[in-house]
């Protein structure tokens, strides 16, 4: 059985590939909310104010994740930096899990945001 080798140069560069992503998601939301804001001006139905009610509760929860990954990523970052400084290129077992395990989250977080999203533009097609 061959075992895959992971370096920290690898988790450094997945890093970097998912902060490049989640800076896009927050300037995308920031966008989505505008939209939401233009809405809230133009109507007054109870029903439609519920709905952009929820969506506003969304995009802050998708904020609140965002801010959450980052910090994790930063944390994760800080370890491999340590080892780098003290010469090793060793990578604790634990985080090469928990990294695998936030890999998953990303992905969930991925299809989480994608959905979200092609709700609020069905619900723009309806409303703008």
């Amino acid at each position: 059985m061959e075992r895959e080798v992971i370096f920290n140069s690898d988790l450094h560069f997945e890093h970097k590939q998912w902060r490049r992503e989640l800076l896009f998601w927050e300037d995308e939301l920031k966008s989505l909310q505008n939209r939401l804001n233009e809405l809230a001006i133009r109507w007054t139905d109870k029903e439609v104010l519920a709905q952009l009610e929820h969506f506003q509760n969304q995009f802050m929860i998708h904020e609140n994740t965002i801010s959450e990954l980052e910090d994790h990523i930063n944390l994760h970052e800080t370890n491999i930096s340590e080892h780098l400084k003290k010469g090793e290129d060793v990578l604790d077992l634990q985080l090469v899990k928990k990294h695998i395990e936030f890999r998953n989250q990303m992905d969930t977080q991925r299809n989480l945001y994608s959905e979200l999203k092609g709700n609020f533009f069905r619900f723009l097609s309806q409303y703008m």
